[in-house]
């Protein structure tokens, strides 16, 4: 502002001008700058009362006017007689002044506004004004702008994003510890506005039971209803509430939908004067030219309560209009989502039936299950097109049964000899066999399976994806690779939803040969794809995140391996089980990483009763051996003896099973290492091993073969056959560099880092696995210090802040952006802030500046 005549700060109620202004105004008056405020008022709307406050303010200021000058009629005359004194009593004073004019959107008079104007046209260099509205004002600025004389902040720039979010309420809220998930659930329901934030803040806070029902805390809560009824709604026009109020009943809407939901020909118009009044809208991304918009989540159900309370059965008509204007324009998924909402279940129906194959993706997968749990069944069964989407989705969403049911009574009907049908059914029997975790079936069903050209893009890109995930399953990985090879996505495809589903099966496969490194690689661009053209929550993206997670874990990234599974508890709960097995593991060794043993173990026994319920025995064994591991390093043994009893019933039963089912009796045969080791039987656990390397031979599954080499290196140590010891371990390291395991060594505890120390002298010249060694000793090292000083222990610089963070110093060291940072790093630019707000808590500074003159004192950065 010292370099600008003009700032306008423009925004919604409770986006927090005034706050950001009286901060801005604390900080240039520490400097000794002359900033004065002049609040307005809706008593303040005349002009007389205006001028009488701002001459006023600027007097404080030490702007001194010669004489009283009235403004009477405010003629031009009178105005610029006015503007004169003011500029040459401004003028006059040998210091820069700030004037911030608050509330400006209650200044109703235009003679106040043509004096304004005359002001800012004439203004000293020196007299700079700040003008807080909840409006634009209509003030003529063209020619400052080109000047580069205005400062302008808006509604883009005024709400918190998710880091500031979380900083916020971890300022606000130091003793609750809010875990990731809520922080993403909280920011979801609020975009970052400030006021629900609050809000928010002060329920948890009186009441920190009523984190339970987070999803609740929005308008629901009578301080939120209140402040949107009392600072929002209560001074609009009836036509303009009544406007909102029905076209709220659509996520996204433009002047024609709104027109035709609420059946007001000046919908246009009222949607500009929203707009003009920031009344908690905002402009949307759109392919046409006609803008859309949304309201604010929570002020749209706001909006959508207020009316259902007065006209229930109006609001089933308006989502029934909605259905028809986007039917008309082929837009199906919400055409589908509005005729379910509005009870026209056969029109909904219709609708898919109709449609051309190619129109339908995953992003219809919501909608399309919202109308399959209200349909009847034999409107289903009437609809082929609709049946076979129905199977698809239930079988992909992890409800196999009820697709396995419908299968078998529409095969029954005899509607499947349909040609049409008949050649679409396999990829749903595949879905479902895959949600059984019996995948050798699926490679007779879609090997050489040669999709139409024309079909639906869940038809063309699934049946690659699922018969690669099949091949590397059991263990065919270079048949999945080709798989994939010889089925590419078209570059006008790239950006299906399906597409991308398949390109994240290729980071699964890596990862299931142990490709860690790899799978990191493939996985952060395909997910980057996903969530910039999909979004956050779109299936895409839910189904690359747990691939990703895994891959940050295993690499130590776990501030990303966190962020990328916030708020994804779906993942856990309905995907395929592959998905949901990965995703539960990272997330348990993330708590224990980060919150406890407790919160680990209690996370991992609620996904075994979730498993248990879905009869999906290869997640019950994962979840009872990450249980077992966990209990060994409490020392808990009579735990871990109860879970590897557990453990040892389901690897029988599974002892000849197939594909991923084969991984089961290897996952038994760890943890029954793990506990012989820690009773000190070596020579048993040896034993053990032996057969699980077989399945890690046999199924090249690489991750896991090199933590069998690293157990067996320890059995020979505890039997003091170091001979075989070095040898075993030097094999782990060596396919441990090839394939980017790190945790996998690390998760073995400090003793393994010992063992490793020693083997510096075998490896000689080999630069690669050797400064792989080093990179591993080292970590091992900064993880033994963080165990041993604690949080409050001091430490050497090097150990107190994690590699991640040293790499982002470095960074900004060079005075790169954080936008910099993110790119040459490769990850994203939310990480690169969570990092910063890291090192500043651990440092106890405030900037970036003070950060890297503490890491160059500390001899960290040059």
């Amino acid at each position: 502002m010292s370099h600008c005549s003009v700032g306008l700060v423009i925004g919604s109620a409770g986006f927090g001008k005034t706050t950001l202004l009286v901060q801005w105004r604390e900080i240039m008056m520490k400097a000794g700058a002359d900033v004065v405020w002049l609040a307005l008022s809706a008593d303040d709307k005349n002009l007389s009362t205006f001028y009488a406050y701002l001459m006023g303010a600027l007097q404080r200021l030490g702007v001194i006017v010669d004489s009283e000058i009235p403004l009477g009629a405010a003629s031009g005359d009178s105005i610029d007689e006015v503007v004169a004194a003011i500029v040459d009593g401004a003028s006059g004073v040998n210091r820069e002044l700030f004037l911030i004019i608050d509330d400006y959107h209650y200044v109703a008079d235009p003679r106040s506004h043509r004096l304004m104007q005359k002001l800012l046209d004439h203004s000293p260099a020196n007299l700079h004004f700040v003008i807080a509205a909840r409006v634009q004002p209509p003030l003529s600025l063209s020619r400052l702008r080109l000047m580069g004389m205005v400062k302008e902040v808006d509604c883009a720039n005024l709400p918190f994003d998710l880091a500031e979010s979380r900083t916020f309420l971890e300022q606000n809220l130091a003793g609750l510890k809010l875990t990731a998930e809520e922080f993403h659930l909280i920011y979801g329901l609020t975009s970052g506005w400030p006021a629900s934030l609050q809000l928010i803040v002060i329920l948890l806070r009186s009441n920190p039971r009523s984190r339970e029902r987070l999803q609740d805390l929005g308008w629901r809560s009578d301080d939120m209803q209140a402040y949107l009824a009392e600072d929002v709604m209560a001074h609009l026009p009836g036509e303009q509430a009544d406007f909102m109020e029905r076209v709220s009943v659509c996520r996204r809407f433009n002047a024609a939908l709104a027109g035709a939901v609420t059946g007001s020909d000046k919908a246009g118009e009222l949607l500009q004067r929203l707009e003009e009044e920031n009344l908690l809208i905002f402009r949307v991304e759109a392919e046409d030219r006609q803008p859309w918009y949304r309201f604010h989540p929570l002020f749209g159900e706001f909006l959508t309560t207020r009316l259902m309370r007065r006209e229930a059965a109006m609001v089933a008509e308006l989502h029934r209009r909605a259905a028809h204007w986007f039917a008309e324009r082929q837009l199906l998924a919400e055409a589908v989502r509005h005729a379910t909402l509005g009870g026209d279940l056969e029109f909904a129906a219709q609708l898919i039936g109709r449609s051309a194959p190619t129109t339908w993706a995953l992003n219809h997968l919501s909608p399309l299950l919202r109308l399959l749990d209200r349909l009847p069944q034999e409107t289903l069964f009437s609809h082929p097109r609709l049946f076979f989407l129905g199977c698809l989705a239930y079988a992909l969403t992890a409800r196999p049964a009820k697709a396995e049911a419908w299968l078998e009574q529409f095969q029954q009907s005899g509607a499947a000899q349909h040609v049409d049908v008949a050649f679409r059914l396999p990829i749903v029997q595949a879905a479902i066999e895959i949600q059984h975790d019996r995948t050798e079936p699926i490679i007779g069903l879609l090997q050489g399976r040669k999709p139409l050209s024309d079909d639906y893009s869940v038809m063309r890109y699934g049946p690659s994806a699922l018969l690669a995930i099949a091949y590397a399953a059991a263990g065919r990985h270079a048949d999945a690779v080709r798989c994939l090879d010889d089925s590419p996505i078209p570059e006008q495809d790239r950006d299906d939803e399906m597409a991308l589903v398949v390109e994240g099966s290729r980071t699964l496969c890596l990862l299931l040969e142990g490709r860690v490194r790899d799978a990191e690689r493939s996985g952060s661009v395909q997910h980057a794809r996903a969530v910039a053209v999909h979004g956050h929550r779109s299936v895409s993206a839910y189904s690359s995140a747990s691939s990703l997670a895994d891959a940050f874990y295993e690499l130590d990234r776990i501030d990303e391996a966190r962020e990328v599974l916030a708020n994804r508890i779906g993942l856990m709960q309905w995907a395929m089980p592959e998905t949901m097995i990965r995703a539960t593991i990272s997330r348990a060794r993330l708590d224990l990483l980060q919150e406890s043993p407790g919160a680990a173990t209690a996370f991992l026994q609620r996904q075994e009763r979730h498993f248990r319920t879905m009869e999906q025995d290869r997640g019950v064994v994962h979840c009872l051996a990450e249980e077992l591991r966990i209990a060994l390093l409490e020392s808990d043994r009579a735990t871990a003896t109860d879970r590897l009893a557990k453990l040892e019933v389901l690897g029988t039963k599974h002892q000849a099973s197939l594909g991923f089912q084969a991984e089961i009796p290897a996952v038994v045969g760890i943890a029954r290492a793990r506990l012989l080791l820690a009773s000190n039987y070596p020579d048993k656990a040896l034993q053990a091993l032996a057969e699980v390397r077989a399945y890690t031979q046999q199924y090249s599954r690489g991750q896991m073969d090199v933590a069998a080499l690293l157990l067996m290196a320890i059995a020979h140590a505890d039997l003091r056959q170091h001979e075989q010891e070095k040898a075993l371990l030097l094999q782990a390291v060596h396919q441990g560099c090839a394939l980017g395991l790190v945790r996998t060594f690390l998760d073995l505890g400090p003793a393994l880092g010992k063992q490793l120390g020693r083997l510096n002298d075998k490896l000689g010249e080999e630069g690669e696995v050797a400064g792989y060694l080093a990179e591993l000793l080292a970590r091992f090292n900064h993880n033994q210090s963080s165990n041993l000083e604690g949080e409050a222990g001091g430490g050497s610089a090097q150990s107190l802040l994690t590699p991640r963070e040293l790499a982002v110093l470095q960074l900004i060291s060079q005075a790169m952006s954080n936008k910099r940072v993110a790119l040459t790093l490769n990850i994203s630019l939310e990480t690169v802030k969570w990092n910063l707000k890291n090192i500043y808590v651990k440092l106890g500074v405030s900037s970036r500046y003070d950060a890297v003159s503490w890491a160059r004192n500390q001899g960290l950065i040059e």
